[in-house]
């Protein structure tokens, strides 16, 4: 019943059709469209239809706030009754557990676009990205690669994956019908709150999938497919500013400007402002000035000559980098290419968490680590980064990698 559970296949092979999932989303498109055929507008109580709107809105929020910017990218922290909360509304919304939608969510944004371990890439075509990808069984080849420590540890995360259906059913189907009960309408409040909500509530979060990455501006990069637009933030919640999150997908805001449709950000700022979320992240100014200045220069000129990077510092051995470790124990030293990155003071920015970079980071007592391996990860083989990440790992470099 994990009706938007995502799914990348393995291109070596034809995927597998997979039915279950496929037949339940077929079915809920068909009776509501029988519903409203046999239970229009008119003929029900405008309170039935108020609550097919709130069910819409409180969902869609339970995805953008929680699923979204609270787990997916842990742009901040929330207490247990927020968690609680969000986990409850993102269950009606129908998309999966949070575990299963964060999981292939953060797949996505390590890969976007690659056709083959993207799980709804964009570059297969607008259906495929939108819904395409729900009719078919996943595979996917590189999921071991995406940390979950988090999500583990969660005891709310956890407990909603165990029940998840249940929970789903209860608050998806029938709750509206025990609320249109009170108003005598327990029909209408069922397929309007119930199935009808559900469309709007699926397609509304599709369109981040198809929409996002198919049409609109990219004042920030344009190294993946992502956009923005204002039908976008206005169907999701506030999700428009996709290019800016794409390329910096630590904000918990959408996009930065005060004045961009944007309720999801305005509920995490009002639930900061009671105490009830803190540790709210956001991506550093001259970062974004700098993705603007250069996409504004491209557009003038066609391209940007990036300068090559010139060092004229010092140069570290592995032993030399162990003995800053034994003075400073607490340092994090990584090793990418020809240069030596002191991570430290990056550990809480880093989109993909801090023991993700620790696990490539330099140890005093461990075998000697090959400056191959966090290459590796950095170049590709881990996630795709940005241009924005690549200036601010240039900030980080403390000296250059020698053999010795």
């Amino acid at each position: 019943m994990d009706t938007v559970a995502t799914q990348s296949t393995s291109l070596s092979s034809p995927p597998k059709i997979w039915w279950s999932n496929a037949i339940f989303f077929v079915s809920v498109h068909v009776a509501a469209a029988a519903g409203a055929y046999y239970c229009p507008p008119n003929h029900v109580h405008p309170a039935s239809l108020m609550l097919a709107f709130l069910t819409w809105q409180l969902a869609d929020f339970g995805i953008t706030v929680g699923y979204h910017r609270l787990y997916s990218h842990r742009a901040f922290k929330a207490t247990l009754p927020v968690r609680i909360i969000l986990a409850v509304l993102g269950s009606a919304g129908f998309q999966g557990s949070i575990k299963w939608w964060t999981l292939r969510h953060r797949l996505h944004h390590r890969f976007t676009d690659d056709t083959e371990h993207d799980p709804y890439a964009a570059t297969r075509g607008l259906f495929y990205s939108h819904m395409g990808w729900i009719f078919y069984k996943p595979v996917y080849l590189k999921m071991d690669l995406i940390d979950r420590e988090d999500l583990e540890r969660d005891p709310v995360v956890r407990l909603q994956h165990k029940y998840y259906v249940p929970i789903a059913s209860l608050t998806g189907f029938a709750l509206p019908v025990l609320l249109g009960h009170f108003w005598n309408d327990r029909r209408g409040a069922f397929v309007w709150a119930g199935l009808v909500s559900r469309l709007f509530i699926w397609h509304s979060t599709f369109l981040v999938n198809s929409l996002a990455h198919w049409d609109g501006l990219q004042p920030y990069s344009d190294e993946d497919t992502s956009r923005g637009n204002l039908i976008l933030a206005l169907l999701t919640g506030g999700e428009g500013s996709h290019n800016f999150h794409h390329t910096f997908p630590h904000d918990f805001r959408s996009g930065p400007s005060r004045f961009a449709w944007d309720p999801s950000k305005w509920i995490i700022l009002a639930l900061n402002r009671l105490g009830l979320v803190h540790s709210l992240r956001r991506a550093r100014q001259v970062d974004m000035d700098n993705s603007i200045k250069y996409m504004d220069t491209k557009s003038v000129h066609g391209h940007v000559q990036e300068p090559v990077p010139q060092w004229q510092g010092a140069e570290w051995t592995i032993q030399d980098i162990r003995e800053e470790l034994s003075m400073s124990p607490s340092r994090c030293f990584v090793v990418l290419g020809d240069w030596v990155v002191d991570a430290t003071s990056y550990l809480k920015e880093h989109p993909g968490g801090a023991s993700l970079i620790r696990k490539y980071s330099i140890k005093i007592n461990e075998p000697e680590r090959t400056k191959e391996d966090a290459t590796w990860a950095f170049e590709g083989g881990l996630n795709n980064h940005s241009r924005a990440a690549r200036w601010r790992l240039e900030e980080l470099r403390v000296a250059r990698f020698v053999q010795g």
